[in-house]
């Protein structure tokens, strides 16, 4: 019998797929867990629509990765940090300041996640700051840390 997994199945599949299994474990297992449904014909179509759906959302949501990164290429943030003798930053400049700042100066709400700092900025000047909004496209943000 070919079924459409409903969700991912060890050993099976994965959710999506049509996948050709013995009856009896169709209807015992995977119709009765709910982890698929028969592949007819409505079911197939039903499918269909679904992957174009998702295809067509992705398009949008790397379209709008894309414009924010063009947004965000020209911009730059200020951040005020405490600083010692000689200009020795107490503490240091870590990826969730830089997204509160991102925030507060620029209004673009990102994800402290997506900030790939390789480690806290301890110094003053000026940093280039990659953020990852979508898997394919990296946007890259210019923090400068100045005295407070």
């Amino acid at each position: 019998m070919k079924v459409i997994l409903l969700e991912d199945v060890k050993t099976v599949g994965k959710k999506g797929e049509v996948v050709e299994v013995s009856d009896a474990y169709a209807r015992n297992v995977l119709l009765k867990k709910g982890q698929g449904k028969e592949a007819t014909g409505k079911n197939m179509n039903d499918l269909k629509l679904q992957k174009a759906n998702a295809e067509k959302q992705a398009q949008e949501a790397l379209a709008a990765a894309n414009a924010l990164a063009e947004n965000m290429k020209e911009k730059q943030i200020k951040i005020a940090v405490k600083t010692g003798e000689k200009g020795r930053v107490f503490g240091s400049v870590s990826s969730k300041e830089i997204a509160e700042e991102i925030k507060a100066q620029l209004g673009y709400d990102i994800d402290k996640k997506k900030i790939q700092l390789a480690a806290p900025i301890r110094e003053l000047g000026v940093t280039i700051v990659p953020v990852k909004l979508h898997p394919k496209v990296t946007a890259q943000i210019s923090v400068q840390v100045v005295e407070a």
